[in-house]
């Protein structure tokens, strides 16, 4: 099953970052074909002009090679860039080990990469996020949305939204992966309670979608027993 995510990488080796640490923008669009194609180095660049971006200020940027000018939108000063771009990056991105695809420009700013991606299934997402990390790269997962198109299916779960939100947290951060990348304490100060209260809640939302996977004849099986 097909789901977007919302998330934002944190590395010094991120392409296009200096150009916000160094010059006028907080923050600029930018699109590239990373994920889906090896050896990626051209990106478009989209700058308001307000923030006065001159040509030879990007050209003179250590990591840019080539600087093209293609215009002006109503909103934007759109430029081609042809960027040298660090290997770990090319290898954390590889579209050899996962399905994935950018579905809005990144945005950049100094403090990383926020982006917006669908992947085929949970597991190419888990590929590309252990990807990143091995490659020295953050990543801060801010949302995960199943495939509207299942949404009928989803919701027979009968899961209450916090414990939706407790399972997708605690999944996107491998909790139930072996050895657990993360412990109940962290999860549980990250959704803002108690660990006991977290396991509770993890527990009940297991059982549920236990109960909802095999059906009714589980819970006759149980009160019969």
């Amino acid at each position: 099953m097909a789901i977007t995510t919302e998330f934002v990488l944190s590395s010094p080796a991120l392409p296009l970052v200096s150009i916000t640490e160094r010059l006028q923008p907080n923050e600029i669009e930018c699109v590239h074909a990373l994920c889906l194609q090896s050896d990626v180095r051209m990106f478009i660049v989209q700058i308001d002009p307000d923030d006065d971006v001159a040509e030879a200020e990007l050209a003179a940027l250590d990591e840019i090679d080539e600087t093209t000018v293609l215009g002006e939108t109503s909103e934007k000063a759109v430029y081609k860039l042809v960027v040298d771009v660090d290997e770990s990056i090319s290898a954390a991105f590889d579209p050899e080990r996962f399905d994935g695809a950018p579905i809005k420009p990144t945005t950049i700013t100094p403090e990383g990469w926020h982006e917006r991606k669908v992947f085929t299934d949970f597991e190419a997402f888990t590929e590309f996020r252990t990807s990143c990390e091995n490659h020295g790269i953050s990543f801060d997962l801010l949302s995960m949305t199943p495939d509207p198109s299942q949404s009928e299916n989803l919701s027979q779960d009968e899961l209450t939204d916090r414990q939706r939100e407790a399972l997708t947290i605690a999944v996107s951060r491998g909790y139930y992966e072996d050895p657990r990348q993360v412990t109940a304490e962290e999860l549980a100060e990250e959704l803002g309670i108690s660990q006991p209260s977290l396991s509770s809640l993890l527990r009940r939302g297991e059982r549920q979608l236990i109960s909802s996977s095999l059906g009714s004849q589980v819970q006759l099986n149980t009160i019969t027993r």
